[in-house]
C-alpha cells in the first residue's frame, strides 16, 4: 500500500470514531429527560428601561451627541 491510501484509512477510521463518539454524547444527553424552564420567581427582577438611563449619574453621552 502506498503512503496516500495509508493516510485515507487513517483519516476515515478517525471521522467514524469520531461520528460515534458524537451520537453517543448526544444519547447520553437526551436520556437526562425533558428541558423545563427556570422558575420565574426566582429570575430577578428587571428594571424599566427609563430608570437604567438615570441609574449612574456618571455615565453621559458622549459630548458630540449633546446640543449644548
Amino acid at each position: 500500500m502506498d503512503r496516500s491510501k495509508i493516510i485515507a484509512i487513517i483519516t476515515g477510521v478517525i471521522s467514524i470514531i469520531l461520528a460515534v463518539a458524537y451520537l453517543l454524547l448526544v444519547t447520553l444527553l437526551d436520556f437526562r429527560g425533558e428541558m423545563l424552564p427556570a422558575p420565574q420567581s426566582q429570575l430577578p427582577v428587571s428594571m424599566p428601561l427609563q430608570q437604567l438611563g438615570t441609574a449612574n449619574p456618571t455615565l453621559r453621552a458622549p459630548s458630540i451627541y449633546s446640543h449644548s
